[in-house]
């Protein structure tokens, strides 16, 4: 599900809230040493998102915020935020040249270069969270 989150929006927080949890607490996002990734470029993404990217030549640019149950991904377009919301049951990464986040029939591919490298432990850890929450709640693509 993607959002517009330029604003801050009740219906939206609630909505993100009830997909893939509340954020995590102060505490819990110390002990996980951070929840959020360094800001990533953009090398491709699926027909249906490519309406949320820049249209001209600008990079454009993403990041990954870790919840509970799942994942924030916000794409920058000039001065608006787009949050495409997946539950970790939908979440599917591939580590290709870059990595690359499939779910709800739509994919984003993030480039391999120094920020990508730069967040292999926040990419670790959210393998690790994703693992966990499979474990915990079994679905049929995980048994």
């Amino acid at each position: 599900m993607l959002l517009e989150t330029t604003y801050s929006d009740k219906k939206n927080k609630e909505l993100i809230n009830d997909l893939v949890g509340k954020p995590f607490s102060l505490l819990s996002s110390i002990k996980l040493n951070g929840i959020g990734s360094k800001r990533m470029i953009i090398n491709e993404v699926s027909p249906n998102l490519k309406k949320y990217l820049n249209t001209v030549s600008d990079i454009n640019y993403g990041s990954i915020e870790l919840r509970p149950g799942g994942i924030l991904i916000t794409i920058n377009k000039g001065l608006q935020n787009f949050t495409w919301v997946i539950p970790y049951y939908q979440f599917y990464l591939y580590k290709t040249n870059g990595i690359s986040i499939h779910a709800q029939g739509k994919f984003i591919h993030f480039k391999n270069n120094r920020t990508h490298r730069e967040n292999a432990p926040f990419f670790k850890k959210l393998m690790r969270l994703k693992t966990e929450y499979d474990q915990k709640f079994p679905h049929v693509d995980s048994i």
